[in-house]
Order: C-alpha cells, then sequence, then structure tokens
C-alpha cells in the first residue's frame, strides 16, 4: 500500500471525451479523493449511487473528487472510455472520470483493485486510504461511504485521520498481459 505521507502521484489524463485532467488541477482543493474504479466491478457498481451522492455532498466544501479506470480494456471492454462516458451519465457523476490507458498512474498509487480510495489532504498528502465503508454486494448494509466521510470530515476540520484503516475490498485491477506491477 501507498504509504501514508506520501505526496500524490502526478497524473494528466483523459476523460473520455479527451479532455485532459491534471493532478495540479486540484491543487486548491482542501481534500482529494482519487477513486480508482471502472465499469464492470460488482463492488464499483454495489458503490456507485453512495460516490456519487458522496461527492455532490462535499463539492459546496471544496472537496475535488476524481475517478480513475486502469483495467484493461482490450480483454474488458465494458470498461472502454465509450462506457466509461456512458456509465458516469448514468450513475450522475459529477467528477471527472479519466482513463489511464498506459496503467502507469495505477502502478504509481499502488493501486491493488476496483475500488481502490485514497484521500489527500491540502498539500495533497496522504492521509487515507482505504475502503468506501463496510457495505459489501449481497450484504444488507447500505454504502454511504462512512470511512472515507470520517477521513474528509476530519481532513477538512483540520484534524488527524485515524490510522485504523481497513483495505479496500473489489475487484483486481485488469491489467494488461506482461505489464503486471512488482508490487502484485
Amino acid at each position: 500500500m501507498l504509504p501514508l505521507g506520501t505526496q500524490a502521484p502526478d497524473f494528466r489524463l483523459p476523460d473520455p471525451g479527451g479532455k485532459v485532467v491534471a493532478l495540479s488541477d486540484f491543487k486548491s482543493a482542501p481534500a482529494l479523493l482519487v477513486v480508482f474504479m471502472c465499469n464492470h466491478c460488482p463492488y464499483v457498481k454495489h458503490l456507485r449511487d453512495g460516490l456519487a451522492q458522496l461527492a455532490r455532498d462535499y463539492r459546496s466544501r471544496g472537496v475535488a473528487v476524481v475517478g480513475i479506470n486502469s483495467n484493461d480494456v482490450a480483454n474488458y471492454p465494458a470498461d472502454s472510455p465509450a462506457k466509461m462516458a456512458a456509465e458516469a451519465a448514468a450513475a450522475g457523476y459529477t467528477f471527472p472520470y479519466l482513463y489511464d490507458e498506459t496503467q502507469a498512474v495505477a502502478k504509481a498509487y499502488r493501486a491493488a483493485c476496483t475500488p481502490d480510495l485514497y484521500v489527500f489532504d491540502q498539500d495533497q498528502r496522504l492521509v487515507y486510504r482505504g475502503q468506501f465503508d463496510d457495505s459489501r454486494p449481497g450484504s444488507s448494509v447500505p454504502a454511504t461511504g462512512k470511512d472515507v466521510r470520517a477521513a474528509l470530515d476530519a481532513v477538512l476540520a483540520g484534524k488527524a485521520v485515524l490510522p485504523n484503516q481497513k483495505p479496500s475490498i473489489g475487484c483486481n485491477i485488469k491489467w494488461k498481459p506482461g505489464n503486471e506491477p512488482e508490487y502484485w
């Protein structure tokens, strides 16, 4: 896992329409949530409404959210940029949903699964990496994002994020053949 305190790894990635979004676009945000996600993963599908709501709830407080899809679209065409645009519209995402074609950004973040979530403070230092909440597909626990919300609330209040962080659980990132990271 990416160590707490790590500076956010840089990125410049396109959205499905070709607009390039960079980490530097979020430098004035008091907090940044980076979510490695995709379209077809049942874990992401399970929390999609909760994630969309979280982004809407924190937008007025200046929190930036960005989704990144690093999956191999040749072998997983449901995750293609065209389908990303349709998914973002259907889910009501109000944040950029970017495509990491080379998978270099996923490697830089040491992302392992979808969803994999990272909260950075106003200095873009990592303060939280882990699960959205305790909800899982098929469970009766609603996907509210309580763990991520607690981290964001702490950052916005100028308090330390609790160190007891549960790792993300989901589908493995679909690496291109021969492109698996060393940490894998």
